[in-house]
């Protein structure tokens, strides 16, 4: 039986630069042999099933398949269901999730930081964040938005020694609702 897993795609369709339709995107992934393939939104959201494949495996042939198809290089994060509810389960910040999910992000890494780089970002913080990590996934809340703070995907990438690709809670929660579907 096919496994269903989410894929998420890094720095896409951001003011005009990286622009990957969904249906092409859809259509990339049938090709390679994805089925009950769909997406969320236009940030780079796929869920689709495979029967054949590791996360690891699918994501470097995701993100060959992508450079020939788009044009550009651009990183894939894939988690299966399980890995998905274990980000919803393992959420440190709760109760902002409830009152201000739009302002809770979740960033998906590539490798699981090392304690020692999580509390050199933690000290790196600058604003009124807070960020907590748990394996490959750290989260973020920002009170004031994301738009103006200093904690940024450049910084976090610079001191957790790793890429990683944003969601906010909101969209986790359709990502894995779909997922579970």
């Amino acid at each position: 039986m096919a496994e269903r897993y989410v894929a998420l795609l890094r720095a896409i369709n951001l003011a005009g630069k990286n622009a990957v339709g969904m249906a092409d995107l859809r259509t990339m992934l049938g090709r390679l042999g994805m089925t009950d393939v769909t997406t969320l939104l236009m940030s780079g959201n796929a869920i689709f099933a495979s029967g054949t494949a590791s996360p690891a495996s699918l994501e470097k042939k995701f993100e060959a398949a992508s450079a020939k198809t788009f044009g550009f290089a651009t990183d894939y994060f894939i988690r299966d269901a399980r890995e998905l509810e274990a980000v919803i389960g393992d959420n440190p910040f709760p109760k902002e999730a409830s009152a201000d999910p739009g302002h809770l992000l979740v960033v998906f890494l590539k490798d699981a930081p090392t304690p020692a780089a999580v509390k050199a970002l933690q000290s790196a913080i600058k604003g009124r964040e807070v960020l907590r990590a748990k394996g490959r996934h750290a989260y973020i809340y920002y009170p004031d938005g994301v738009g103006r703070s200093k904690l940024t995907a450049a910084l976090i990438e610079k001191h957790l020694g790793c890429r990683g690709t944003a969601r906010n809670w909101n969209t986790v929660q359709k990502l894995a609702a779909i997922v579970n579907d």
